[in-house]
């Protein structure tokens, strides 16, 4: 990991209890960030208890506190930025990366599946700047999580597509409205990372996919864990509005 000082600093990264969120996590802690955990209490509780785990496992250095919210629920958003800011007194960096996947055809995409990818990947974004930027320091940085699939359109992906495009439009609108207080705001599109959510696709389609990645492989939690923290740090500190694709050479 490309070392970066956020000594004196607080993140906060959503849908940080596990696969890209929790590698956001350690490296903004080992960076020397305090850091807090966003995580939706889901039913089963696993979010919950891998909030928990993350937390007891960066122990003996700086901060982590983990606070439950649904992204999609503006009150509750409004309720865990307050909490935050009473525990810190405010943030310097927000990572809006919580979000969902429930790919399907246009023609058997369900309703329910468009509006939950919708109110999840683009909604929740929005209601995590609006309330983020209220708690956020002059000087601050934004960084949202899209995809490259809102940059190329993937077939069965008209819900998950249209929201990470929407989360472009986003950060162009919103680092024009934030310039004036030295926030930038800017997007890491990540290509095909290997998560949990990987765990699924059959190895014939993954050895098709590698083949259309120039370097490869597939991008691992620390390749997007290190675009992140370069555009939350000081080095980025004359780039806003932009889109960082991080997809080995895939689809640029």
């Amino acid at each position: 990991m490309t070392k970066f000082d956020f000594t004196g600093k607080v993140a906060l990264v959503t849908g940080g209890s596990r696969g890209i969120g929790a590698e956001l996590v350690r490296s903004f802690w080992r960076c020397g960030a305090d850091v807090v955990v966003h995580y939706f209490a889901d039913p089963d509780g696993a979010n919950t208890k891998d909030a928990e785990a993350l937390a007891t496992e960066l122990s003996g250095g700086p901060k982590v506190l983990a606070l439950a919210a649904d992204v999609r629920d503006a009150a509750q958003m409004e309720r865990l930025t307050g909490e935050v800011k009473a525990a810190f007194g405010g943030i310097d960096v927000l990572v809006n990366n919580a979000g969902i996947l429930k790919d399907r055809t246009l023609k058997k995409m369900t309703l329910d599946e468009w509006h939950a990818v919708i109110q999840t990947n683009l909604t929740g974004v929005f209601h995590g700047c609006k309330y983020g930027a209220e708690i956020l320091r002059d000087g601050g940085r934004i960084v949202n999580i899209a995809s490259v699939a809102g940059l190329v359109g993937f077939p069965g992906q008209a819900n998950y597509a249209a929201a990470k495009a929407g989360v472009i439009g986003l950060t162009r609108v919103l680092a024009k409205e934030l310039a004036k207080r030295g926030i930038t705001v800017n997007a890491v599109a990540p290509g095909v990372v290997e998560t949990q959510m990987m765990a699924d696709i059959r190895p014939e389609m993954r050895a098709e996919y590698v083949k259309q990645i120039p370097l490869g492989r597939f991008a691992t939690t620390a390749d997007i864990a290190n675009a992140v923290l370069f555009l939350a740090s000081g080095a980025s500190g004359y780039i806003t509005g932009q889109v960082l694709p991080v997809t080995g050479g895939w689809l640029v």
